[in-house]
């Protein structure tokens, strides 16, 4: 078995700059896609923040098992989901800190979708809504619920879901790196079969275009970056209102050596 990645990320068609970011770092076996908020460039600064402390904080504990966590540990989930969700908590930290030092920075926020492959389980970790959804076989789940106001009351059946895409308080997000002192990080894990592909993506992409489509658009690419090219054009001509960000990878069934034979067999160790 192997792992095969795509990512992509494009500034849209009405943005002047893009404030996502995301990171694919295959010898730790972390994904992350990040949402920048806030005003000038702030955005860009906090999702950058969050993309590289959650990245150091993997290396450094890969290098150290003893690094200690920030927060709480979680018996319901594993060691390195436990490490995931302390590495967004550090972020959480380092952005409130740059927006105190950085005068133009004041408010500046990030979502983050992220996961960490942890042999055949998948850990993830979210705050805010950008998405992670897994596609197996012939149909699309997510994987992640939105921290968002219409979200929040879709579950409560105040509205309904296509309500809430029609929602003017659609893109009100509950939950962000940055706005509070604390962070409250969504965990979870799920076992991992031969076919799953995990896409991660920013809220660009989930604002014009709809699951079916996604799931379609992965189905006819034979490649993960063919795949994450055309969801970026897909978002683009759905109006490409928003910065779009898509990372998207695949364990695929091979017989032939390479590089991401070893690292599967690292993920496997």
């Amino acid at each position: 078995m192997v792992i095969a990645v795509g990512a992509k990320t494009d500034v849209g068609l009405k943005r002047s700059h893009n404030e996502d970011n995301l990171c694919v770092d295959p010898d730790l076996g972390l994904y992350i896609v990040c949402d920048g908020m806030g005003g000038s460039n702030a955005g860009e600064v906090a999702s950058r923040l969050a993309v590289e402390t959650i990245q150091k904080h993997f290396r450094e504990a890969l290098d150290n098992a003893d690094l200690p966590l920030v927060g709480d540990y979680d018996r319901q989930f594993s060691a390195k989901t436990n490490r995931l969700a302390s590495a967004i908590r550090l972020a959480n930290q380092v952005i409130r800190s740059g927006a105190k030092d950085q005068t133009g920075q004041e408010g500046m926020g990030t979502t983050v979708v992220s996961v960490a492959f942890n042999g055949p389980v998948l850990s993830i970790a979210h705050v805010g809504d950008s998405r992670i959804y897994l596609v197996r076989g012939e149909e699309i789940k997510p994987l992640t619920a939105d921290h968002s106001l219409v979200a929040e009351q879709v579950r409560r059946g105040m509205i309904t879901e296509e309500e809430a895409e029609r929602s003017p308080q659609k893109n009100i997000i509950t939950r962000a790196l940055g706005v509070d002192e604390t962070v409250d990080v969504e965990l979870d894990e799920i076992p991992l079969m031969q076919g799953d592909e995990i896409l991660l993506c920013s809220d660009g992409l989930t604002r014009g275009v709809k699951p079916a489509e996604i799931l379609d658009a992965i189905r006819r690419e034979k490649e993960p970056q063919a795949a994450s090219d055309r969801l970026i054009e897909m978002a683009n001509a759905a109006g490409g209102l928003d910065n779009t960000t898509v990372v998207l990878v695949a364990v695929q069934d091979t017989s032939s050596p390479g590089p991401w034979r070893r690292v599967w067999k690292w993920l496997l160790s």
